[in-house]
């Protein structure tokens, strides 16, 4: 099950030429894999990528009815493995995956790839993770791209131009025997646009016939002596390739304007931004007509040098945006132009932020910086910036951000890891505090308040190994937390296969919600559903059992906090030697609520009696400690004031978001907090006997609270 469904959307995969396709660009990008014969296509879900993994899932009856491969990998070191169907056979393929995280999973197998080089077109589909929407480390893709020889195509984001990279990098990569990395940032995924269709095509060479007719050249295969001369082809061959395609196809583009004595380089990427900014200043339209002139470097790597030349040439100034550090363009272009003798002037990273997303505002700012030093003329007013951080300095806005508290990230209403992390306070208040190696996905939301839990995160999967360094004789055990869709991508073998051969004695805490559900809810082995076309239901305690565990405890409800709590303490201080694994399983709650409310709905639609289950506090018995907010943190749970004069805090409530996952009344009854929650079935379509009931007990209550009132004392402020 997947964040959302495109089963609507995909239809229009099966536009031909002729006709208008119009979508968002993680569509885009599947038709136009489709119109280039595309053999195959592969990827592991990540931001800013993931709903072009769901996409593809939903259009696989149309990828088979063209012969089209279509699988999920288990990481993106097994997509980029893929790619070696391209190496000795002219079939083109596709893999995609989040980045840089991703490549840094796969650079094994795609430097091995860059080496040897590729037959047919290998297109390798990142989404560019950086800036204040990402959730990783903030990195570009741009080193690696250099390090292994690797071309990077960063187009504008613009569906059409997006549509024309993808084709143009398929015939790049088989004009230059190389992989094509197609940056695709997250704005590009998801812009909206309109280009004119092709038809799609069927693969020219099936896979079929590759097995069936087998090859090989061992000149590809990276091995001595052949892998000594993959450096020298990728210099004298390849690389001349790929700069002559570049520049005959016109991948790169280059907007003229009549104040042609200062200009602006950018990445395709940035073209959005820098035209925003342009407009701001008055040098621009809404159309992209620009007096400032334009190198766009849809192809970032590598640059072509003669096209650098030919637009610097005659102008006094120019501008490198280069979002992300190092400078790698602006010190090829100081590079460039030195050695051809062009005096025009480079600025780049002295005018914009060296690190951080370059937003229209923050280059809004640089390029205004750039045009008052060279050109303040063409300004409408010779002394204004261009005028886009204003409201950044709006006193309304300041006061606004001055009483509006920040709101890290947490988990979800009803998030069955919240429990997890109660039960490891009340342990912790019995036991102390434990080094606690956190790890990649909704758990990491446990190092921030209320919970305070966890002390390093070194990769997906990698929480187990990250602890292996304190494998040593104390007197407390280290923790250490892994997701189900992080055990799948390499924790297995990483984490607990590493434990159990090297005799590790801490804490293994598998967190098991049946979904990759970090990225968006997808299917993993483990997954409990049905999936037609991968196979599920894999429990984690048989995988970690078949790797030599022994002390293996399961959980089947994580909101089960006292069962949660007894059995980290007995991990924590049995005398058993050896990793002890706890997997803790409930299903994903945003998973559920997608799965569960279509089908309430429908039945409640059909008359069907449908009970939901909410909690609350009783206000009376409340004492106002507010101990359960802080060893659950669940949104829906709050405060509100209480009329009652003897309290002098206000008492906890639970507002309409709740969606009935008991937590907070078992962290209550777990710490022995207080007997105020309570739980009411809210019942749609009641029988006619629960109608009556219903009435009859209301009448009841009416006359107790009556009853009540009329025997309140009340006490009246005497005047002063």
């Amino acid at each position: 099950m997947a964040e959302r469904s495109f089963a609507r959307e995909v239809e229009d995969l099966k536009l031909g030429a002729g006709q208008e396709f119009r979508g968002e660009g993680i569509l885009a990008i599947t038709k136009a894999l489709l119109e280039c014969g595309v053999s195959y296509v592969a990827g592991y879900q990540g931001a800013p990528i993931s709903h072009l993994m769901d996409v593809l899932s939903d259009a696989q009856d149309i990828l088979s009815d063209l012969g089209v491969h279509f699988e999920t990998s288990a990481s993106e070191a097994t997509a980029a493995a893929t790619l070696a169907a391209s190496v000795m056979y002219p079939v083109r393929g596709a893999v995609t995956f989040k980045a840089p995280v991703g490549i840094n999973v796969a650079s094994d197998a795609l430097a091995n790839l860059t080496s040897g080089g590729v037959t047919g077109g290998a297109l390798i589909i990142i989404g560019e993770d950086y800036g204040e929407g990402s959730s990783i480390m903030q990195e570009r893709s741009h080193a690696f791209a250099m390090k292994s020889q690797l071309w990077l195509v960063d187009p504008r984001p613009d569906v059409a131009s997006i549509v024309k990279a993808v084709r143009d990098s398929f015939d790049l990569s088989e004009a230059s025997n190389t992989p094509v990395m197609l940056e695709v940032r997250i704005r590009a995924c998801h812009v909206h646009g309109r280009f004119a269709s092709r038809d799609n095509v069927r693969p020219s060479f099936p896979l079929s016939r590759a097995l069936e007719q087998p090859s090989r050249d061992t000149n590809r295969i990276v091995l001595p002596p052949a892998s000594y001369l993959h450096e020298k082809e990728k210099i004298e061959k390849r690389w001349p390739a790929a700069v002559e395609f570049i520049r005959a196809r016109g991948m790169n583009e280059t907007f003229a304007g009549d104040i042609d004595d200062i200009g602006i380089i950018m990445q395709g990427g940035m073209y959005n931004g820098v035209i925003t900014a342009l407009r701001e200043a008055g040098l621009a339209d809404v159309w992209g007509e620009t007096r400032i002139p334009l190198y766009v470097m849809n192809v970032t790597y590598p640059i072509v040098d003669a096209e650098v030349i030919e637009f610097c040439r005659g102008k006094k100034a120019v501008l490198m945006v280069e979002e992300g550090q190092p400078e790698f363009i602006e010190q090829a272009l100081h590079k460039i132009l030195r050695n051809a003798d062009i005096p025009a002037k480079l600025h780049g990273k002295d005018l914009l932020p060296m690190a951080g997303e370059y937003t229209a505002q923050v280059m809004g700012q640089g390029i205004g910086a750039f045009i008052r030093r060279w050109r303040a003329d063409v300004l409408p007013d010779a002394a204004r910036a261009p005028n886009i951080d204003r409201v950044e300095v709006d006193d309304k806005i300041r006061a606004l951000a001055d009483v509006v508290p920040p709101r890290p990230p947490g988990f979800c209403t009803g998030c069955p890891e919240r429990p997890i992390f109660s039960a490891m306070k009340l342990v912790e208040k019995e036991l102390g505090p434990h080094h606690v190696a956190a790890d990649i996905g909704c758990h990491l939301f446990s190092i921030l308040p209320p919970f305070n839990i966890g002390a390093t995160t070194m990769g997906y999967g990698l929480g187990p190994a990250s602890a292996s360094a304190f494998n040593v004789p104390a007197g407390k055990r280290p923790i250490a937390m892994m997701g189900d869709g992080g055990f799948w991508h390499n924790g297995l073998t990483s984490g607990v296969g590493n434990a159990v051969f090297n005799q590790h004695d801490g804490v293994i805490v598998v967190v098991d919600n049946y979904y990759s559900a970090a990225t968006g809810g997808q299917d993993i082995p483990s997954s409990r559903a049905d999936n037609r076309s991968r196979s599920t239901k894999h429990p984690i305690v048989e995988a970690v059992k078949g790797v030599g565990a022994k002390w293996v405890r399961q959980i089947d409800r994580t909101y089960d906090v006292t069962r949660m709590r007894d059995t980290l303490r007995e991990a924590l201080t049995t005398e058993e030697k050896g990793p002890k694994i706890i997997v803790a399983s409930s299903e994903c709650m945003l998973n559920k609520q997608r799965r569960v409310k279509p089908l309430a709905a429908a039945a409640a639609k059909r008359g069907e009696r449908i009970v939901r289950e909410r909690f609350g506090v009783d206000e009376d018995v409340c004492s106002g400690d507010h101990a359960c907010i802080r060893l659950s943190g669940c949104p829906s749970l709050s405060v509100k004031p209480t009329s009652d004069p003897l309290k002098d805090n206000p008492v906890a409530a639970v507002d309409n978001s709740c969606v009935g996952c008991g937590h907070c009344g078992e962290v209550a009854d777990a710490a022995v907090l207080c007997p105020s929650f309570y739980r009411a079935d809210i019942v749609s379509n009641p029988s006619a006997f629960e109608v009556r009931f219903d009435r009859l007990w209301r009448r009841m209550i009416g006359a107790l609270q009556r009853w009540r009132a009329g025997r309140r004392v009340m006490f009246e402020q005497e005047a002063a």
